[in-house]
């Protein structure tokens, strides 16, 4: 298990997290949602790595990640970030090849594979800076699959995905969440942060909502895709209808009186 216990981030002289509790399971994908500000991108950085503690610790499997190695932790959890540069003219394969932890003559096909995955065949060989953002943001979901692909069986590996979907259409904004959902369903650890509650409730185990850095609900869709809840997190008066297989949220339900 990835967990967060009691962790509180701050930056600039101001909390940005206040003590957040969370834990990662194998096999399940658990969901950040809030508004602009609210922590969910620094809170998915802090259990990451990449950003400091103010207080409180993240573990995996009982360990303090600050005391794995930075080649260890790679070998359990990628990050996908909201935008990551390249300076140099790589290609896509290139790129790509930068995720992978044991290089071999069989990369090539790897990344032809990969790149297939994510609904972008026969794009090794092209440069990365001539790409659209929803494909290097594609790209860059390739190399993080790469990364955690030899994983030990007996070790759980975590995605990271901090707004995968926000530069994709509708059909690479599924592909995106499909690859998540098969990351969890072969026993892996998912923790995204989505804006888009309907697509929220279509993949998460467990969605978790946050609002001025604290942690306002969590649980399954139905328990937390609730009216009161999203009025108190959002400040929106909103109808949450429910049809199968959950719940969803229509924009044109929006109380604008409220």
């Amino acid at each position: 298990m990835y967990q967060a216990e009691s962790v509180s981030v701050a930056a600039g002289g101001r909390l940005l997290v206040h003590g957040a509790s969370l834990a990662i399971q194998p096999g399940r994908v658990t969901v950040l949602v809030g508004p602009n500000g609210a922590g969910k991108s620094t809170l998915l950085k802090a259990m990451s790595g990449e950003h400091r503690l103010s207080s409180g610790r993240v573990t995996l499997d009982g360990v303090a990640i600050t005391r794995l190695s930075p080649l260890d932790l790679a070998r359990r959890r990628a990050v996908l970030p909201q935008a990551a540069e390249v300076a140099f003219p790589f290609t896509a394969g290139e790129v790509i090849a930068a995720g992978l932890m044991a290089p071999d003559g069989r990369d090539g096909a790897r990344i032809a594979r990969l790149l297939g995955e994510v609904d972008l065949p026969g794009f090794a060989q092209r440069r990365y800076d001539s790409l659209s953002g929803g494909e290097r943001q594609r790209v860059q979901l390739a190399r993080i699959l790469a990364q955690l692909e030899l994983t030990r069986a007996d070790a759980p590996s975590y995605l990271f995905l901090d707004e995968p979907t926000a530069s994709l259409d509708l059909a690479h904004q599924l592909t995106v969440l499909r690859l998540a959902r098969a990351h969890a369903d072969k026993g892996g650890g998912v923790l995204a942060v989505l804006h888009d509650l309907n697509l929220a409730a279509m993949v998460a185990d467990e969605i978790v909502v946050l609002a001025q850095g604290r942690i306002r609900a969590a649980g399954p869709a139905g328990e937390v895709i609730r009216e009161e809840v999203l009025e108190a997190a959002f400040g929106v008066r909103v109808r949450v209808g429910i049809a199968p297989p959950g719940p969803f949220v229509l924009p044109q339900n929006v109380n604008w009186a409220g």
